[in-house]
């Protein structure tokens, strides 16, 4: 058997073997006598470190050498491939024992050996054999019972039969008196909450398995005011039936039929029937189902058990804020890590039919995501497919106006004079070393900038800001409605416990050191005496941080002026090929890299400046880290997108009288508008922001996992603790994963609204924005589920109502984005000068436009002469630029001319007239669409209605009970009282009787 193993020659005498390692070894010696006599015949050269004892299971699982042997060189390369697929899950050893992995009789045998350990027995289970001898049944892995008894302990007890629930895990040589000491009150404490402990202590990592009996699930849920579904209450089919559109059944037959490939699997995920819920209470036991799958589901067990964790001192005579809870154990290193566990069934069947890229098209199982993972994370998951299905509509829209640049590019006089020019000589656009060039030579760069600066402009522009309000609104209906489903209508971070650290930090303040002492309750912390020093040190950083953003926004504008170093490796810059492409492109790759470089640095400063403030509860907590990243992330993502759409090419002079910036000259548009450049930008930090994120999300987390693999295969370990567990039960499984944050959701919901940011602000520079954002959500649904299933351990269920201050961010952007394209179709496309040049010469098909939008300068006027040298312009006298300028033969020359103010008048006027319109159709859409529909507002009353009945009918028939059993007991004791008078006056007539006689 241990031919296989890759042995490591630690000399160490066979005296200093351990207890577990002397079990090891008599398991295998029980299991089979050759191999009995071979481990008698060389003990001291099988004495190996923890690392080949604990770990050989790990070893020849992944070992591709052995499985190449094993499966044959095509079933390797088979095996190696489905490790790539999303959906794909390495059988553990236990799989192996079972029957189910598909492996040898080697991993079983090991499976086995740590099972048999764990259990506390030094036999193996019947059935198994070793070096080719079979059990029971004629198999290597014996009957298909084999290991059945064991296997029921894989997520439970010893005994079979109470779930573990929870997980706490320590270093098992961990030999700090005070931490044992700090365990022990810990652990006790949990205990005497109710709790059920047992340890595991078989690897080099101990752990606690924790279970939660329905006593203590009942008590922690009237605390926390969990709502629970009621059995059927008579009349609430009717409120369901009233409250289902009436056209149900018939739309929702034909929806099915029509979108049946998108469909749920019903014998996976059933639907199910709605219920009524109540705040739970011990006095209303009876009228809970009890058998309903949200009655106390596995998020809602987690949640209680998680809340107890966090509230439990570990220290006897100071139980103080700071030294209770299990952060602050785990951060102290007494404890390595707390968490829950995956359920198998249900994490494959979620893997198959949910975080499957093959599933893409699939609707998602949300009851279901909010059994395993909570309220929070379900939300998140529903918004994400909400949003993603409404970008359909508009995605499909831009697509229509992008192709009908295509379909009309011919006929844009623009592009077409420019192309048809050979006259037109533009003047340099730097000092001295560049030359004067032809018009035409922009001919290319002319037409991709008329397919997105066209008829349809307004037109999209005016349909995202009717799309972006018409998305929110319906948003808040279809979560209303979901909400209600899960039995959290009117759940608010009010009855939210405050946070430990928040009891902690204020402990730690001397001046709330008379309101703390000798009290648990939570004393009042005062704004401008406590609060405000934290929280202005942290905004003063992130403005500091905005500070620098802005700096290195201008680094690069300045960058993009001087036009060295692309110069220098790029060749000419007079070509058009630079001005137009090659300079903007390098200058947004420049600007993607340092964007995010500031994100990673301020990301982390942010929880830290969080941790800061007083924080009272986990909303009020991550509210506080959104806002401050989101404000960053908002200039560091969007300020040079808003430069070029606001203020390039609007202040650069004329060539008489540059207006320059450290001595260079401002930078100019194209002769189509600076349009074009804004669309260049916004794809490259939008997409790449996108590539960067899933590299981020997805690429880095299998890395690491293929990198641990290789160190654990070839005994890389810088230290014992790094020796990884052997995976044979399902927490040892999950202590091998990536801890889950509780503000895990932060850098998911950040990802997408920066993204909505993009398509809102900015998409009518590239109406196929919104179609890049659709494909790339389609896939991130997907892999953000792959990732909480596969790479992280299971987060703790939390409850929630809403997606929180996100939504508030949204609603800010998109007022903000009315303005935004306001400005940019007024400043930075050619609408108005059209418009006013059509009115002020009767020039309907814009023949003359072109040359109304160039104005003449003399050369001898040039500030500074350009060296031009053998030139063939060396004698030109006069040039054209982009202005609304006077000649100079003017009175008045390089002057603004009337028309030029006539231009900026028409640029404000549709400004404030732009902003009205849509600023009336939004109010007038969110008047008309509810925050929650009419159908589900008379459900609610009418459930509330119903329920006040049902609970006095109750607690009036327990009343009556109540007093039927009290007449009774009184009954009872009149008749006892009566036959006891009776007996004593039988015996006292006795006693009478006798002493006459």
């Amino acid at each position: 058997m241990y031919s296989a193993v890759r042995t490591h020659d630690y000399d160490y005498p066979e005296s200093e073997m351990d207890e577990r390692e002397s079990l090891y070894f008599d398991t295998i010696s029980l299991a089979d006598s050759e191999a009995a006599a071979a481990a008698a015949a060389h003990r001291k050269s099988l004495s190996q470190s923890r690392n080949t004892i604990y770990h050989s299971a790990v070893d020849l699982a992944n070992d591709e050498a052995r499985n190449s042997l094993r499966l044959g060189s095509g079933a390797a390369a088979e095996h190696a491939a489905l490790a790539w697929q999303p959906g794909y899950r390495q059988s553990t050893a236990l799989e192996h024992l079972n029957g189910g992995g598909g492996g040898d009789q080697t991993d079983a045998v090991i499976a086995a050996q740590m099972l048999a350990l764990h259990n506390g027995r030094n036999h193996l289970p019947t059935g198994i054999g070793v070096g080719g001898h079979t059990g029971t049944g004629g198999g290597a892995l014996g009957g298909a019972g084999a290991g059945g008894g064991d296997d029921e302990t894989y997520r439970r007890f010893d005994d079979g039969k109470r779930s573990v629930d929870f997980v706490l895990a320590y270093n098992g040589e961990d030999q700090v008196e005070d931490h044992r000491h700090k365990r022990e009150i810990f652990e006790a404490n949990l205990q005497r909450e109710g709790l059920q402990l047992e340890h595991n202590k078989v690897q080099r990592v101990h752990f606690i398995k924790i279970h939660a009996p329905f006593e203590v699930l009942y008590r922690y849920a009237e605390i926390l005011k969990i709502k629970v579904p009621l059995k059927p209450i008579p009349g609430q089919d009717q409120i369901f039936d009233e409250a289902a559109p009436a056209f149900k059944s018939c739309f929702t037959r034909m929806c099915r039929s029509l979108f049946s490939s998108v469909q749920l699997n019903t014998e996976l995920f059933p639907e199910r029937e709605p219920r009524i819920h109540l705040e739970f209470s011990r006095n209303y036991l009876e009228l809970y189902d009890t058998e309903h799958p949200n009655f106390f589901d596995d998020s809602t067990r987690y949640s209680i058990i998680n809340f107890i964790l966090q509230r439990q001192h570990f220290l006897e005579g100071e139980e103080t804020a700071d030294n209770l809870g299990i952060e602050k154990l785990v951060q102290d290193g007494i404890y390595s890590c707390a968490y829950t566990l995956h359920d198998k069934a249900d994490r494959d069947r979620l893997l198959k039919e949910w975080a499957n890229i093959t599933k893409w098209k699939n609707l998602q199982p949300l009851d279901q995501i909010k059994d395993y993972f909570g309220a929070k994370v379900a939300l998140y998951f529903a918004w994400l497919g909400f949003y993603t299905q409404m970008l359909i509509p508009i995605s499909v829209f831009g697509l229509l106006c992008f192709l009908y640049g295509f379909v009309t590019w011919s006929s844009d006089p623009i592009s077409r004079d420019i192309c048809e020019d050979s006259g037109t000589v533009m003047c340099p656009q730097c000092d001295r070393s560049c030359d004067y060039w032809r018009l035409n030579e922009t001919c290319t760069s002319s037409k991709f900038n008329y397919l997105i600066d066209n008829n349809m402009t307004v037109v999209f522009a005016l349909a995202m800001a009717i799309w972006s309000v018409t998305y929110l609104e319906f948003w808040k209906r279809y979560s209303a409605g979901l909400v209600h489903r899960w039995g959290l209508t009117g759940f608010t971070h009010h009855v939210e416990h405050p946070r430990p650290q928040y009891l902690a930090k204020i402990s730690y303040s001397r001046k709330l050191a008379g309101k703390t002492q000798g009290t648990t309750l939570d004393p009042d912390v005062p704004f401008w005496s406590i609060k405000f020093l934290p929280n202005f040190t942290s905004y003063s950083i992130m403005v500091l941080f905005i500070c620098i953003s802005v700096i290195a926004i201008a680094g690069i504008i300045i960058y993009r002026m001087a036009q060295r170093a692309s110069h220098s490796i790029l060749g000419s810059e007079n070509s058009m090929t630079f001005k137009v492409m090659i300079l903007p492109m390098t200058a947004g790759i420049i600007d993607l890299i340092v964007i995010s470089l500031l994100d990673l640095v301020y990301s982390n400063l942010a929880i830290r400046l969080t941790n800061y403030e007083y924080c009272r509860t986990q909303t009020e907590y991550d509210e506080s880290l959104t806002i401050k990243n989101y404000v960053f992330q908002f200039v560091n993502y969007y300020s040079s997108l808003f430069y070029i759409a606001f203020l390039k090419g609007k202040f650069v002079g004329y060539p008489a009288k540059y207006n320059r910036v450290l001595g260079f000259r401002q930078e100019e548009c194209n002769p189509g508008g600076c349009l074009m450049e804004l669309c260049m930008q916004l794809v490259i930090i939008m997409a790449g922001k996108q590539a960067v994120n899933a590299i981020v999300e997805m690429l880095i987390p299998y890395l690491m996992r293929t990198v641990k693999e290789m160190i654990y295969r070839h005994g890389w370990y810088k230290s014992h603790k790094e020796q990884r567990l052997v995976p044979y039960n399902q927490f040892t499984e999950d202590y091998n994963l990536l801890p889950a944050e509780n503000n895990s959701l932060y850098v998911e919901y950040l990802e997408m609204v920066v993204q909505f940011g993009f398509i809102t602000l900015f998409s009518l520079a590239f109406p196929l924005a919104p179609l890049l954002a659709l494909l790339n959500n389609v896939i991130e649904v997907r892999l953000d589920a792959i990732k909480m299933l596969r790479f992280l351990r299971r987060p703790v269920g939390m409850r929630a109502r809403d997606i929180g201050v996100w939504h508030n961010i949204m609603t800010v952007v998109t007022r903000i984005a009315v303005a935004s394209s306001a400005m940019i179709i007024a400043f930075s496309t050619n609408l108005i000068p059209k418009i006013v040049y059509a009115a002020s010469t009767d020039d309907r098909e814009l023949n003359g436009y072109l040359n109304f939008t160039l104005a003449y300068f003399n050369t001898k006027d040039f500030q500074v002469q350009p060296l031009l040298g053998g030139s063939q312009y060396v004698n030109e006298t006069e040039c054209r630029y982009t202005e609304f300028r006077n000649p100079p033969t003017d009175d008045h020359p390089y002057k603004r001319p009337m028309i030029y103010w006539k231009i900026l008048t028409g640029r404000l006027a549709f400004i404030v007239i732009y902003q009205n319109v849509i600023n009336m159709l939004q109010g007038v859409l969110r008047w008309a669409v509810p925050d929650v529909s009419g159908r589900l507002l008379k459900r609610i009353k009418r459930e509330n209605f119903l329920l006040r009945e049902h609970i006095i009918e109750y607690e009036k028939q327990h009343a009556m009970l109540q007093a039927q059993t009290a007449v009774q007991n009184q009954l009872q004791q009149t008749k006892s009282q009566e036959s006891s008078v009776l007996r004593q006056r039988h015996g006292g007539g006795n006693e009478d009787a006798t002493s006459f006689v």
